[in-house]
């Protein structure tokens, strides 16, 4: 199980950062995603990290203002998002896949989180 945190309402510029927390199991030997879903658009990725956290990807929307990092000893995954613009509004899911290289599509992942809402204003 997967629990996304860390959502809620800021301004443009402003920065948060979201927790996923895995239970019920250990995801230290998985990929670990976010992805991010608006209003009548289709889920979309965001960011990747690898099993040992030494290899990363990014969607170039986010690229140079989010960050992606992991904890295997928590079993958490964090994603630091900074200089949030009003499009970065949306739905943010966490999700972990059993695959060994990093995945940038929904399918590529197995388990998904209940997602936390990030709202920027302008």
């Amino acid at each position: 199980q997967l629990q996304a945190s860390g959502g809620g309402l800021v301004q443009a510029g402003d920065s948060l950062r979201l927790s996923c927390a895995a239970s019920g199991r250990t995801f230290s030997r998985s990929i670990m995603g976010w992805f991010r879903q608006a209003p009548g658009k289709e889920r979309e990725f965001v960011a990747a990290i690898n099993h040992s956290g030494s290899s990363t990807r990014f969607a170039d929307s986010v690229k140079g203002r989010f960050t992606i990092s992991r904890d295997n000893a928590k079993n958490t995954v964090y994603l630091q998002m900074n200089m949030l613009k009003p499009e970065d509004t949306a739905v943010y899911y966490c999700a972990a896949g059993d695959s060994i290289m990093i995945g940038t599509t929904t399918h590529r992942y197995d388990y998904w989180g209940q997602g936390t809402q990030v709202t920027v204003s302008s």
